[in-house]
């Protein structure tokens, strides 16, 4: 599905010319790659417009739901979805509008303890939720915020989501 992706921008482009040679080259989704990919995606409430940010200790931002595959995942889309459920307690995401990706993007991870830095090729989607009064954060460290696109847009300094929460309204305007 990734060597089928049309991107949007410039940068997409550049990005996804990048994160084309891993699916080839090995396991894509290796951690002790310095590039490997991610599956993530914003959760939506669309009768509200309202987003679902999670903060990021190690980012220090509010951000998008997801993270790496467990062994044997291969699927960004079903990570995404995974990561989702526990990340917020919510057990009725779906993807919407209809599981395309949405936005390819490779984003810069600080070093921590247990890692040096590295760059994640971030797979995003967007879930939806009929239940978002149901969302519990998986830790205290890890809140979770539902948000308006802008305000959304407001509190992120990051372009790329800031891109994402755009290609977003534009999903629902669409519906």
């Amino acid at each position: 599905m990734l060597a089928h992706y049309r991107p949007r921008t410039e940068q997409e482009a550049a990005d996804l010319h990048r994160v084309l040679p891993l699916l080839t080259a090995g396991d894509a989704w290796s951690r002790s790659s310095p590039l490997h990919l991610t599956g993530s995606a914003l959760i939506v409430h669309r009768p509200s417009r309202r987003v679902l940010l999670r903060w990021h200790a190690r980012q220090q931002a509010w951000l998008q739901v997801g993270g790496h595959a467990d062994p044997g995942e291969s699927d960004p889309l079903a990570i995404a979805l995974r990561e989702g459920r526990e990340e917020t307690g919510l057990e009725d995401l779906v993807a919407w509008p209809d599981g395309s990706i949405v936005h390819i993007v490779i984003v810069p991870v600080p070093a921590a303890k247990h890692e040096g830095a590295h760059e994640h090729a971030d797979v995003r989607y967007v879930l939806a939720t009929e239940q978002p009064e149901s969302a519990r954060p998986e830790s205290p460290n890890a809140r979770l915020r539902w948000l308006s696109l802008d305000e959304g847009r407001a509190l992120n300094t990051e372009a790329n989501l800031r891109e994402t929460l755009d290609r977003l309204e534009r999903l629902l305007d669409e519906r």
